[in-house]
């Protein structure tokens, strides 16, 4: 088989020889990834402010961010609406998670389902005893507190926190389920496909 190459083919590679070159690589990374980088900066300002290595919620918040940010962008993507919507949904309803985890929202949510906690003033009483102070100074006087809750108020209590923990362990699995997407292998081959897809994926969340 000949094959045959024209003038604009030899163009176009000499267009992208120019384009590789260390000159043009240079300015388009002062001009556009330098740019780039100091706008992520700002939009993460208060993550990276705030960001240290010893626990995961630093992490979860900015995840949340990004996702902020790429929701934002998705309202005026090239993507078709149909899959689009669906797709800023999950996004929303993720990020709906991620701020519920982040600022431990559980005992509050269970609260709105189950009746406000039983709080009481904390009172204390002395137990009789007082500390060995090894440097010769006075002993003091040992107190414990005294519990006044109610059998009642300490059964609702731990409703309370159980409902909570509950809810947190849904949300946690929601949310990864959301990350993980749908198994399209199960997709009905006779369905549409936009009518099965749900919107979910990470990896589908590009535009």
């Amino acid at each position: 088989m000949k094959v045959n190459f024209g003038d604009n083919f030899f163009k176009s590679l000499d267009k992208l020889y120019r384009y590789e070159a260390w000159h043009n690589r240079m300015w388009r990374a002062i001009t556009g990834d330098l740019w780039e980088f100091f706008k992520n900066i700002w939009r993460f300002r208060t993550e990276l402010w705030e960001h240290r290595w010893w626990d995961y919620r630093f992490t979860l918040i900015t995840l949340k961010r990004s996702l902020i940010i790429m929701e934002k962008g998705m309202h005026n993507g090239l993507e078709v609406h149909e899959t689009r919507g669906k797709k800023i949904e999950k996004m929303q309803r993720a990020i709906k998670i991620l701020e519920n985890i982040t600022n431990d929202c559980y005992i509050e949510m269970a609260e709105v389902e189950l009746g406000e906690l039983f709080h009481r003033e904390w009172e204390w009483e002395e137990t009789g005893e007082t500390t060995d102070n090894p440097f010769g100074e006075k002993d003091e006087k040992l107190y414990r507190l005294i519990d006044n809750d109610t059998p009642e108020e300490k059964e609702h209590n731990s409703k309370v926190f159980a409902r909570s923990r509950e809810l947190e362990e849904a949300e946690w699995k929601e949310l990864w389920e959301i990350m993980q997407g749908q198994d399209y292998d199960k997709f009905k081959k006779a369905k549409d496909w936009n009518e099965q897809f749900d919107g979910s994926g990470l990896r589908s969340w590009w535009d």
